[in-house]
């Protein structure tokens, strides 16, 4: 049996897909706005403060695994509901949100462990949804874009170690904007074109002390359709370390759009 705590995107979809396809057990703890997988037999609602309630269910279905997938909301915390043992814990968790994102992640990990329950990497059932190495599509990164590669894995590695920032956006060797909590594509939203030729990156990589086995850096259709618009030529993402949804779609869109996709 395996805890599936699901927020929002289609990574949590996919992983189901998979899930049912393989006839493994497993129960649904989601965390998304509008309860999304309320349909499944398998599917709990819990709001985020039920601490408790969700260690209550896992340990009752005896489940000792669980797998985290989908961005969930960032609350505030003054407004969260709390059961108990979300009374005993948020102490930890706000201690952990003054640092960053990636603390918070981390410090819910070692809930999960002191109660027993172990934490599987997010790609365990479908690494295939995993850019590796390399270049995926026609065209290449030249040289000015290698200089713009570097000038933002530079700058992200810079950030605070528990930033929540993982993306940068980078042309011209100048840095054009930073990921903040809102996500990637609000990001891009807000960078005006002022060319028509391509030129620039869009370079995704994980949180320096993220725990990586949640929350890898995700791209999908609708990530590329935007770096489009804004007048992007590319999007960098780490090796093995990157969620790529729709991604013969992907490829095929950077490819008729003469964009380039690389795993570094």
């Amino acid at each position: 049996m395996i805890g599936l705590i699901f927020g929002e995107t289609n990574f949590p979809k996919e992983i189901l897909k998979k899930i049912r396809r393989i006839k493994r057990r497993y129960l649904i703890i989601d965390l998304t706005k509008n309860k999304t997988f309320k349909k499944d037999k398998n599917f709990n609602s819990v709001s985020i403060g039920q601490i408790g309630k969700i260690i209550n269910i896992l340990k009752i279905n005896k489940c000792k695994n669980v797998l985290f997938a989908g961005k969930v909301v960032k609350p505030n915390i003054s407004k969260l509901k709390l059961d108990l043992k979300g009374v005993y814990y948020i102490a930890r968790i706000i201690k952990a949100s003054k640092i960053g994102d990636a603390a918070i992640l981390k410090e819910v990990i070692n809930i999960f462990k002191k109660e027993g329950i172990n934490t599987l990497n997010s790609l365990k059932f479908t690494p295939e949804l995993s850019l590796l190495k390399g270049i995926h599509t026609r065209i290449k990164p030249n040289r000015e874009d290698k200089k713009d590669i570097r000038k933002a894995i530079t700058t992200l590695r810079r950030l605070n170690n528990y930033s929540f920032s993982q993306g940068a956006v980078v042309k011209n060797s100048k840095v054009l904007s930073i990921e903040g909590n809102s996500g990637t594509q609000n990001m891009l939203k807000k960078i005006k074109k002022k060319q028509k030729i391509l030129k620039g990156v869009l370079v995704k990589l994980p949180k320096k002390k993220q725990d990586l086995r949640i929350d890898l850096p995700a791209i999908g259709l609708k990530t590329l359709m935007l770096c489009k618009k804004v007048g992007l030529k590319g999007i960098v993402l780490k090796n093995k370390k990157n969620i790529c949804l729709d991604k013969k779609q992907l490829i095929n869109f950077a490819n008729k759009n003469k964009m380039f996709i690389e795993a570094i």
